[in-house]
């Protein structure tokens, strides 16, 4: 765990994104490798198509929203240091990307689905907060995410 002002940090990486059998949308799974702890996240079906790319480094015929503003970002000088899943309120996941621009971090609010895409395409870390993680579903939520199949879920998706 990191310390980041007065919340402790814990650095997850992506583990793969599924389909959730019961919605049209996607289930980006984040692990803490050092506990297997498991955070996942609902995200809709474009948003997690965004993020499978991005684990496979898979070209696209022509630049998707996350590769221009990392393309922006070059240019401008400006890197991404972290994003962080910041909050959960009725189930809906909060995030933040912490930008760096010459010796200044700015952090500018974003949706954790683009924050993640992001993270994957300019090499960043990704953490979540204890209190994130504390709220996360409970004890079943192991169990039910091995029925996704999850369970043999590679990096690459």
């Amino acid at each position: 765990m990191e310390q980041s002002g007065l919340k402790e940090l814990t650095k997850l990486t992506v583990h793969g994104v599924v389909a959730d059998p019961n919605t049209e949308t996607q289930i980006v799974i984040l692990r803490d490798e050092q506990t297997a702890q498991i955070l996942p996240i609902w995200v809709g079906a474009a948003e997690g198509n965004a993020i499978k790319l991005a684990m496979d480094d898979a070209p696209t015929p022509r630049p998707m929203s996350h590769d221009l503003l990392r393309s922006m970002m070059e240019h401008l000088n400006l890197t991404v240091s972290r994003v962080v899943v910041t909050d959960v309120k009725n189930n809906t996941y909060f995030a933040s990307v912490h930008l760096l621009s010459q010796g200044t971090e700015r952090t500018v609010d974003a949706r954790p689905s683009d924050a993640i895409a992001l993270a994957l395409r300019s090499n960043s870390p990704i953490f979540v907060t204890a209190n994130v993680l504390q709220q996360r579903g409970g004890n079943s939520l192991e169990t039910w995410l091995e029925k996704l199949g999850t369970k043999n879920t590679s990096a690459g998706g």
